[in-house]
């Protein structure tokens, strides 16, 4: 945390005056902090921006609830089932005859038959099967966790970038337009001595105005992209007021990272994929051995005086299997798991299609880049230079001035295009290979 200081200095002779300056002093100081901390707190990179969409995007958190869940699930296939307590009591007579007995009339001594039970369900050949299905599930959902930071943090780049764009192409019409207003004046002064008429005069100041109308276009896209991006990393109060600290030149310019297309095989969406693959095939045995009753195991406890002394005993009993096969939920079982090896095939194959699709589109934005910067770029400024040099000195036509304005102007918005095309396809294939 930075200190911030205010000096303020404040010279009387009534003690009361000195104190009260004093304290409005702190509260200016306390203001003033407030405002740098409120400014800085608006600067943006992309790295801060990641972190801050892994910590509040709504969707990233409910995925972390979703392993909590499922946590829970495989917390409850570890417990055993509850034991099952049963008290009974019979031989209570209705017609008023009294029910004591030789042994007193107490609760206890009479001719009631009472029976205390326990019992105990036991799984067989499912709580393993259980517990790896529910383990299974919460594999699920932490591939699922890690795919939605991959697709979380390749949103956030290309809404940092889409932002990025719009402000630069918006600097590049302004500076076009500062350069036309500073023809215009050079115009002024040749219309006012003779060399040039009216009408030129006119074109060159609507020229200006336009690129100062789509400037501020591009200004308005700018602050809407901003408000996306807020609403992407859970900024509470997205109001298109976050400076972007990261330069397009520098997100197109990254170092080159590791594109190897066997990573492509380990990324979350197909081993989340997997998962579900053998969660179904663990329902799928686990359905089958739906067959195989479970036992209820029991202890009894009975006292019926006079007639017999106190006893115990035990039970045992189990469902049979004759009227249903569970036939139904094996077939839905092996429906489900038909259906996620269908979608695990789908998952590898898009993946491959996303890291040609992705390598090709980056291929084509770096060298369109690598174009525009080394040939073009310099190529369009000293023309332009030329031009606007030749028509202040009388030796051009205004109609080639505002075609080389043009025309510079289309060949900036391009390399800034491309350099946000590049910066964009760079994350998207790191995405695809699953190295985000």
């Amino acid at each position: 945390m930075g200190l911030c200081l205010v000096g303020i200095q404040f010279v009387t002779n009534r003690p009361g005056i000195g104190l009260a300056l004093v304290a409005v002093s702190l509260l200016v100081t306390a203001a003033h902090c407030q405002d740098q901390t409120a400014v800085s707190a608006k600067a943006l990179s992309l790295a801060h921006a990641h972190q801050l969409a892994l910590e509040r995007n709504g969707d990233f958190r409910s995925a972390q609830f979703q392993v909590d869940a499922a946590l829970g699930q495989l917390k409850a296939a570890r417990e055993l089932p509850n034991p099952t307590l049963g008290l009974s009591t019979a031989k209570i007579s209705t017609d008023g005859v009294p029910e004591g007995t030789t042994l007193g009339n107490g609760l206890l001594s009479r001719a009631y038959d009472s029976i205390v039970s326990l019992s105990e369900l036991i799984q067989v050949s499912k709580r393993g099967l259980l517990r790896d299905s529910a383990n299974a599930g919460v594999h699920v959902a932490e591939f699922q966790l890690d795919d939605g930071r991959r697709l979380l943090i390749q949103g956030v780049t290309q809404a940092y970038v889409a932002a990025l764009l719009a402000k630069e192409q918006a600097q590049v019409l302004n500076l076009s337009a500062a350069a036309l207003r500073h023809e215009a004046e050079v115009a002024a002064h040749r219309y006012q001595a003779g060399d040039l008429s009216k009408a030129d005069q006119s074109r060159i100041e609507i020229a200006a105005e336009q690129d100062e109308l789509n400037a501020a276009s591009q200004e308005a896209a700018e602050k809407a992209a901003v408000v996306a991006l807020e609403a992407l990393i859970g900024e509470p109060k997205a109001n298109g007021g976050t400076t972007l600290t990261d330069s397009l030149e520098s997100l197109a310019s990254a170092p080159a990272a590791d594109t190897d297309e066997a990573a492509v095989l380990k990324r979350p969406d197909i081993a989340a994929a997997e998962a579900a693959v053998n969660q179904a095939e663990l329902n799928v045995t686990l359905a089958r051995h739906q067959r195989i009753p479970d036992v209820t195991v029991s202890v009894l406890y009975e006292r019926n005086p006079p007639v017999q002394p106190d006893t115990v005993g035990v039970g045992v009993s189990l469902p049979l299997p004759v009227l249903n096969q569970y036939s139904g939920e094996i077939q839905g079982a092996l429906a489900a798991k038909n259906q996620a090896q269908a979608r695990l095939e789908k998952v590898r194959v898009q993946a491959t299609a996303d890291v040609a699709a992705a390598r090709v589109a980056y291929q084509e934005a770096a060298a369109r880049l690598g174009k525009y910067q080394k040939s073009l770029l310099p190529r369009s400024a000293e023309v332009t230079r030329s031009v606007a040099y030749a028509y202040e000195k009388g030796g051009a036509a205004l109609i080639d001035l505002l075609d080389a304005q043009r025309s510079d102007n289309d060949i900036r918005l391009a390399e800034a295009q491309a350099e946000a095309d590049t910066a964009a396809a760079f994350s998207a294939l790191l995405a695809a290979l699953g190295r985000l």
